[in-house]
C-alpha cells in the first residue's frame, strides 16, 4: 500500500528479541526498541502492541527456535537415550557459543525476574520451563527409563540446562559446563545400566 512503511516482521522480532535477551525486559525502554528494530514508536505498538506484547512475542519465538532444536536433539532417545541427553545439551553450549546471541537464556532471564514482572509474563516463562521439563520426559521414557526417574532427571537436567545459561553469563568457562554436564550424563548413564 502506499505510503506504509514495509518491514519485516521476523527481522524486527529477531532485534527486539536480542534486545530484550541483552538488557532484560525492565532495563528494555521503547527508544532502545525503536533503536534496534528501526521502527518508531507507533510502528511498534501497531504491529506488536504494547511492550508486555512484544516481549511475549519474542518469548515465544525465543522458545520456539531453541525448542525445535531440543526437539531434534531428543529425537533418538528411544535408540541412544545418552547420545540424545547429550544433544540436548550441545544445542544449549552451541547458543552460548554463538557470538551473534548475549550470552545467557531469555528464558532462564525471564524467570529469574519473574517477581518484578507481570503475571502474564511470568507465567510464560514458567510455561516454557514445564515444556522443557516435558520434552526430557517423554524422550526419557522412551528411553525406557522408569517413570519417576524419568520424572526426577527431567526435572534434574532442566535445572542443569538454565544453569549453563546462568553460569554463562558470569565467565564460566566451555571446559567448566561441560564439566557440569559430564557429571549429570554420569548419573544418567549409572541409573540407564542399572535398569538393563
Amino acid at each position: 500500500m502506499a505510503g506504509k512503511k514495509q518491514f519485516d516482521v521476523g527481522i524486527a522480532l529477531d532485534a527486539a528479541m536480542v534486545q530484550f535477551w541483552r538488557a532484560g525486559y525492565a532495563d528494555t525502554s521503547l527508544d532502545d526498541l525503536s533503536r534496534t528494530t528501526g521502527l518508531n514508536r507507533s510502528s511498534i505498538y501497531s504491529s506488536f502492541g504494547d511492550k508486555d506484547s512484544l516481549y511475549l512475542r519474542c518469548l515465544d519465538r525465543y522458545a520456539a527456535r531453541y525448542g525445535n532444536r531440543y526437539d531434534q536433539a531428543l529425537s533418538s532417545a528411544s535408540e541412544d537415550p545418552l547420545q540424545a541427553v547429550r544433544a540436548f545439551f550441545e544445542v544449549t553450549l552451541e547458543r552460548i557459543a554463538d557470538p551473534d546471541v548475549p550470552d545467557g537464556c531469555l528464558i532462564a532471564q525471564t524467570a529469574m525476574a519473574a517477581p518484578a514482572l507481570g503475571p502474564t509474563i511470568a507465567a510464560r516463562a514458567i510455561e516454557a520451563l514445564d515444556l522443557q521439563r516435558a520434552r526430557l520426559r517423554t524422550a526419557l521414557n522412551a528411553a525406557q527409563l522408569a517413570e519417576g526417574d524419568a520424572d526426577d532427571f527431567a526435572v534434574h537436567m532442566t535445572a542443569v540446562n538454565q544453569s549453563l545459561a546462568v553460569m554463562s553469563k558470569t565467565g564460566a568457562s566451555q571446559k567448566q559446563l561441560r564439566t557440569v554436564i559430564d557429571i549429570s550424563m554420569s548419573a544418567l548413564s549409572h541409573t540407564l545400566h542399572a535398569r538393563s
